[in-house]
């Protein structure tokens, strides 16, 4: 939690924002392959929230994994609400640079917040890399029985994500960095005060 509230008050009081910048230059210079460019976005679309929630009806409806469903979605949806008020707070705005990529990119609004307007979908935290990091982190878990070592191979899903939602001048690299420990919270601290870790290892017996 303190790693967070430390990379938010940099973000807020702009020390990163150089940094931020020269990153962002850097992905706008390099874009323009065909190929890469549509394996970037259809990576950073496969971390939409619809996409996620789909995947998680799935788990719910298969009987042997209806327990895992249920708990990456409670943490998908108060993960998604969560960096709604915290953009609210926040309210830094994204790129000014529009992709020059091979293939156009819409905004998609990822976060939600009630009685809040325009900093909903602003810039930090990133809701994409947030809920990346939960989907790898409870999936893994719950597969570490079987897959003592390969589950570790589902981290590569949020660091991908990150790099896409930079790549496609979506999100700062401090947005996505923030979305990150934002999710390891909500994935170890929130599922374990709620007992939910009780419900993976029943799915894993």
């Amino acid at each position: 939690m303190l790693s967070f509230i430390i990379l938010t008050l940099l973000v807020i009081s702009e020390i990163t924002e150089e940094f931020d910048q020269s990153v962002i230059i850097y992905f706008d210079s390099i874009a323009g392959n065909p190929e890469f460019d549509l394996l970037m976005q259809s990576i950073t679309e496969i971390g939409d929230l619809f996409y996620m929630l789909f995947f998680g009806v799935a788990l719910i409806i298969i009987k042997r994994t209806r327990r895992i469903g249920i708990t990456i979605m409670i943490l998908l949806v108060f993960s998604t609400i969560l960096t709604g008020y915290v953009k609210c707070g926040v309210d830094r705005e994204r790129p000014s640079l529009e992709f020059s990529g091979t293939f156009p990119i819409l905004l998609e609004r990822d976060t939600f917040a009630l009685f809040c307007e325009g900093g909903a979908n602003a810039s930090f935290p990133s809701g994409h890399a947030a809920r990346a990091v939960i989907f790898a982190i409870i999936l893994g878990y719950s597969l570490s029985g079987r897959f003592p070592r390969g589950c570790y191979l589902l981290l590569i899903y949020p660091f991908l994500m990150s790099i896409s939602r930079v790549y496609v001048l979506q999100h700062f690299p401090m947005d996505v960095i923030g979305g990150t420990i934002l999710g390891m919270l909500l994935a170890g601290v929130l599922a374990k005060k709620t007992k939910l870790y009780k419900i993976l290892e029943k799915s894993k017996s």
